[in-house]
């Protein structure tokens, strides 16, 4: 086979996947003919070599075609070679770049956050936080951004094994009202920290999912205060909501509307 006609085998090989992917019962012979302008003979012998290989797979009751197992064994492989601190990066960075202000990276692990990442942005900002140091959840943007996602019993175990402690007077220590407070990060899409965690520093996060949809870590940004209105943290909310997708989109995650 030359190269031109191994190329044209390869690209209605590819267009006979996408289609068989389209239909959840799978489809016949005569149909995916149909629908590329292909003759059957064609259409069928594609089929056979994509079936050899595991990446098509005929019932054996109907003889309709539909997506092999071979794609849940690569896209496992996929799934497991992405790092979430590469596929964060450009993100992370577009936030400092716009904002001037201290980004966090952190991932969910017992109970508590771990900073994986933090970028330090152009403004002076002295923080507690660094790369690999654990913080609590119920008082920081992220804690709460990934709380709010989690199932309920998980969330009560988390706040009865590891209490509510004050850092400043604006710490949340109830828990019905943080309860609440989490559902209403879960309409708004965003946690913020208004001095909960640090006097002086207001921080606003949303949520990381993961391909399966389970929240497994959280963006943020960190200011002073005086900088982070209101208004400031409107503007900012919408561009964090937009990361957030972004940043879950590359790990897999596709979400779904009702």
């Amino acid at each position: 086979m030359d190269r031109e006609n191994m190329v044209k085998s390869v690209s209605r090989a590819l267009d006979i996947i996408t289609i068989v992917s389209l239909k959840k019962g799978g489809l016949g012979v005569t149909e995916i003919s149909k629908q590329i302008d292909i003759n059957k003979s064609s259409v069928y012998r594609i089929l056979s070599t994509l079936v050899q290989y595991g990446y098509i797979e005929q019932d054996s009751e109907t003889e309709r075609y539909k997506l092999g197992y071979k794609f849940l064994e690569i896209s496992s492989k996929l799934l497991e070679s992405i790092d979430l601190r590469s596929e964060a990066r450009q993100y992370l960075q577009e936030l400092e770049n716009t904002t001037n202000e201290v980004i966090h990276l952190v991932v969910y692990d017992q109970g508590e956050v771990v900073y994986i990442e933090k970028l330090e942005g152009n403004e002076t900002l002295r923080m507690h936080s660094k790369v690999g140091k654990r913080a609590p959840m119920h008082c920081t943007s992220v804690g709460k951004a990934i709380l709010a996602y989690l199932p309920s019993n998980v969330v009560l175990n988390i706040l009865e094994q590891k209490g509510m402690p004050r850092h400043t007077d604006k710490t949340i220590t109830n828990k019905d009202d943080f309860l609440q407070e989490l559902i209403q990060v879960r309409i708004r899409g965003y946690a913020l920290d208004l001095e909960e965690n640090e006097y002086g520093i207001t921080c606003i996060a949303v949520p990381i999912f993961d391909h399966s949809g389970k929240v497994i870590a959280a963006v943020s940004i960190s200011g002073p205060t005086m900088r982070m209105t209101d208004q400031r943290i409107d503007l900012l909310q919408i561009q964090m909501i937009q990361i957030g997708k972004k940043i879950s989109t590359r790990l897999g995650f596709e979400s779904r509307t009702t």
